[in-house]
């Protein structure tokens, strides 16, 4: 019989440092023979970053960073940073039914942050009410059409003339104000 601890038998405890060396070597010499750490990912380079950085976390943010993980900060302040660019992000929705979705989904994450006391700050975002913030969207909506149709419209007189020059009588014509 031999003296592996890892071989089959009756398991005994693993008292000593030692014996647990033992069986993690006995592990991976068995795995690197079976050919499980054969084609990994990056097999054969350097790790990025592991000596040009003091940060302690560099790893964690090079790892969120390759995988495209964003929005690991607390409830509270994803939600205040979500309730103020709000009006951007439901403005690039083009049907009625997106916009209530998102606000739906906007209440409820709302909802659930506030009822969750386990970890972050308070929140104090509210919620939206779907309705108005739907008539705020469509009246946005119109005064943005407004807007491209007037200034696509030729020959409405808003064209600078060359008469505008000094000692002319005519003002030029001004964009409207925003």
């Amino acid at each position: 019989m031999s003296d592996d601890p890892t071989e089959g038998g009756p398991s005994r405890r693993l008292n000593s440092l030692e014996d647990r060396n033992a069986v993690v070597e006995s592990a991976l010499d068995k795995a690197i023979s079976r050919g499980d750490f054969d084609d990994l990912p990056g097999l054969g380079k350097p790790l990025s970053g592991l000596h040009s950085s003091s940060d302690p976390d560099w790893w964690i943010k090079q790892k969120m960073d390759s995988e495209g993980i964003g929005g690991v900060a607390p409830a509270a302040f994803q939600l205040k940073k979500e309730n103020a660019v709000l009006e951007d992000t439901v403005d690039a929705f083009t049907t009625e039914a997106e916009v209530r979705d998102y606000l739906s989904g906007f209440n409820a994450r709302v909802r659930e942050a506030v009822m969750d006391l386990r970890e972050g700050p308070p929140v104090f975002t509210p919620p939206r009410n779907v309705d108005d913030e739907v008539a705020a969207w469509r009246e946005r909506r119109v005064q943005r059409k407004a807007a491209t149709s007037t200034e696509a419209e030729p020959g409405d007189g808003s064209e600078l003339s060359n008469d505008t020059g000094p000692g002319s009588d005519r003002e030029p014509a001004r964009s409207p104000r925003r």
